[in-house]
């Protein structure tokens, strides 16, 4: 966003202004950067204090510079550091195991077919009320 910032005409209050000049994020999109937060894009248009599009104040564009330089000496420079505190935050977590409860549709109709199935199946729903209060599922 920064070179773009530094290498278009930069507009307030919408996307495009039509004559050439673009919102932050379009700059940024324009210079490699992927991403979209609608929420940047409100808190500059309320930042200007924009409620049309005009083109940004030389005010608006240096304090938006700042902010982003100031960011990105904000990030951690060291990547080792960062691997091995996420590496340590995996380990921490506890180990989720998924089980089937019941069999699927699937088991149960293989199953039938090479075996009877006894009225005491696991898998079947309990009666409420003797057997004539069983659902079809």
């Amino acid at each position: 966003m920064l070179d773009g910032v530094r290498g278009n005409a930069i507009v307030v209050g919408a996307y495009t202004d039509g004559d050439g000049g673009i919102c932050p994020m379009l700059a940024a999109h324009r210079n490699g950067g992927r991403t979209s937060f609608l929420s940047f894009a409100r808190a500059w248009d309320g930042f200007a204090r924009a409620d049309r599009v005009r083109p940004a104040t030389a005010r608006e564009l240096r304090v938006l510079e700042d902010l982003l330089v100031a960011s990105l000496a904000e990030e951690t420079a060291d990547l080792g550091a960062a691997i091995a505190e996420h590496k340590a935050t995996v380990a921490r977590r506890p180990e989720i195991v998924a089980r089937r409860l019941r069999p699927t549709l699937g088991v149960r109709l293989l199953r039938s077919r090479r075996e009877p199935v006894s009225s005491a199946d696991p898998a079947d729903p309990p009666a409420a009320a003797g057997a004539g209060a069983r659902t079809v599922s």
